[in-house]
């Protein structure tokens, strides 16, 4: 028991993205890049959403809850990454470790939820528009996106609390850029079978629960809006079209990770798949959303315009 209890004590060392090559400094370049442009990207559109009151709407919250989930998984994963690229070998410690699954956990739980209550509001707004104002109300908008941080919340807080109670004593290197939960457990010198059968369980219940609710609301979607007028098809579809495209990279990168039997598992594999649902959706998320977005283009003109006259005065 002593030796379990130093093993978890003891630092991890994250071995990062790729090898120090030439191909790593320009990942690292990008990814960087990526960085800014999410935390540039995502805190223009919360700012949009707030100051312009055409936006106070259910779709927009929401819209707003997701860029806030992405700030900070960019946040969570990408400066300690950075960290560890420029001092190799940098520690983290057990209890950083546990904080960094926690989070991550949480915000991908939370975004997961959040693309089904977006999904959940599409409908409604296309196939019950007179009962919208009812069935996403303030308060229930205020009701879902609670259910979403309690519900992401505690499935991050079950799968950390085993995953960081497992004896680690082989390898403290974990090889990945953060904290992964399939990584992890590949370095515990334990029988984890019951592990993996309770993280394809939460997994079970975070994808295919609420990808069954977007299915659900699309499939009732696409039959409303076969019977529209060709104006307001286009219109629907280019919304929907936009949140689809998130759904698909989100869902798919993740099911693949966590949903697979470990030993289908590989470092390099699992790498680039944890990319698509920590660093490239936070980065593209804005520009899905607003480029295709007519009223949030609006929005950015009518800002841009008022900063322009301010500087003026």
């Amino acid at each position: 028991m002593k030796s379990e209890n130093e093993t978890y004590s003891a630092d991890f060392i994250l071995l990062g993205f790729l090898s120090r090559t030439n191909v790593h400094m320009f990942s690292m370049t990008m990814i960087l890049l990526a960085f800014i442009a999410t935390l540039s990207g995502n805190a223009l559109l919360i700012l949009l959403i707030q100051v312009d009151s055409s936006l106070h709407t259910p779709m927009y919250f929401f819209l707003s809850q997701l860029a806030s989930v992405d700030i900070c998984q960019t946040l969570i994963v990408v400066p300690k990454m950075a960290a560890d690229f420029l001092t190799p070998g940098n520690p983290i410690s057990a209890a950083g470790c546990e904080a960094q699954i926690f989070l991550t956990l949480t915000m991908g739980g939370a975004e997961c939820l959040l693309l089904a209550v977006m999904a959940y509001d599409r409908y409604v707004a296309i196939c019950n528009p007179l009962q919208y104002p009812l069935l996403l109300s303030r308060r229930v908008c205020e009701g879902l996106t609670s259910g979403v941080w309690i519900g992401a919340s505690v499935n991050a807080l079950i799968i950390t609390a085993f995953i960081m109670h497992l004896p680690y004593c082989s390898s403290k290197e974990i090889n990945h850029f953060f904290c992964e939960v399939p990584a992890l457990l590949k370095l515990s010198c334990s029988d984890t079978s019951q592990y993996e059968t309770l993280l394809f369980v939460c997994s079970t219940i975070m994808f295919l629960i609420p990808s069954s609710t977007i299915l659900a609301s699309y499939a009732h979607i696409l039959a409303a809006v076969l019977r529209m007028r060709s104006t307001r098809q286009e219109k629907a579809l280019a919304t929907c079209s936009s949140h689809l495209t998130v759904v698909c990279m989100f869902y798919g990168a993740g099911i693949f990770m966590y949903m697979r039997p470990s030993s289908y598992h590989s470092p390099e594999q699992d790498k680039i798949v944890s990319l698509f649902y920590t660093i490239v959706p936070p980065v593209l998320n804005p520009l899905i959303y607003s480029l295709r977005n007519r009223d949030v283009l609006h929005a950015l003109r009518k800002w841009i315009g008022k900063c322009r006259h301010f500087q003026q005065d």
